[in-house]
């Protein structure tokens, strides 16, 4: 293997080790908040901006994971993340399209957990009685300053937070002097969310609860399953396909 990749394997390896035990006790408390709301009919929400967005991706619509999870998307992909008031906007409309209810659980994910975006889309969210799960680098959420006129950071103003362990800046390995390569915040974020998820799927199961599971369409039956579990949250659930 190529020394830089091998390099790489060996830190992200560790690291995910790591970071499972370290967010052992966060991934309990916001995996029984879930639990209690799908138990109750409510729906994950999920917001990233930019890279973030592929990660608040992850857990919708997936074959394995909970049917009840729905996006909330920056057709900028964000570009406009740190204008002031823009992810107020965004979270607004998909406030009046979708619904955000009090009780239900949304998770943020900004790696810097300073930027504005994130910021306004936690507080909309709070302030309307939700519970907010922050996934974020917490090496960098509490020490960059933030961009948002609260003066509040990520990581301050979620309920639940989870830490991706990485540095800040992402990047793991140094190539040449001053220059790294190598973002971990991919590898570690979507290992923290399916965790998470599993998480609520063992609160439900071990309180009696139907599992509102996906299975892969590709599966014999599984398009008709997964029909008739979406059906139960019409209107609640928008999706990037």
């Amino acid at each position: 293997m190529n020394p830089l990749a091998h390099d790489f394997h060996a830190h992200t390896e560790a690291m995910l080790r790591s970071i499972s035990e370290a967010n052992t006790p966060a991934v309990a408390a916001a995996g029984e908040a879930i639990g209690r709301s799908v138990a109750a009919g409510g729906v994950l929400h999920t917001f990233g901006s930019g890279h973030s967005e592929i990660l608040a991706r992850e857990l919708i619509g997936r074959s394995g994971g909970l049917v009840g999870v729905s996006g909330i998307f920056d057709p900028g992909a964000g570009l406009a993340e740190n204008i002031v008031g823009y992810g107020q906007r965004l979270v607004e409309r998909y406030d009046r399209h979708y619904g955000l209810h009090a009780g239900e659980v949304i998770i943020v994910i900004s790696n810097s957990g300073k930027n504005v975006s994130p910021i306004e889309v936690a507080l909309f969210a709070k302030a309307k009685g939700l519970t907010v799960v922050g996934l974020c680098a917490l090496a960098m959420s509490r020490t960059a300053p933030t961009l948002h006129p609260s003066g509040k950071r990520l990581h301050e103003i979620a309920d639940h937070v989870l830490d991706n362990g990485g540095v800040p800046g992402d990047a793991s390995i140094e190539v040449e002097p001053g220059i790294r390569a190598g973002p971990t915040s991919t590898l570690t974020g979507a290992l923290l969310l399916n965790q998470l998820q599993l998480a609520a799927i063992e609160w439900l199961r071990a309180n009696g609860h139907p599992l509102p599971i996906l299975k892969s369409q590709n599966l014999p039956g599984g398009e008709a399953h997964n029909d008739a579990l979406v059906a139960r949250y019409r209107g609640r659930i928008a999706r990037p396909f």
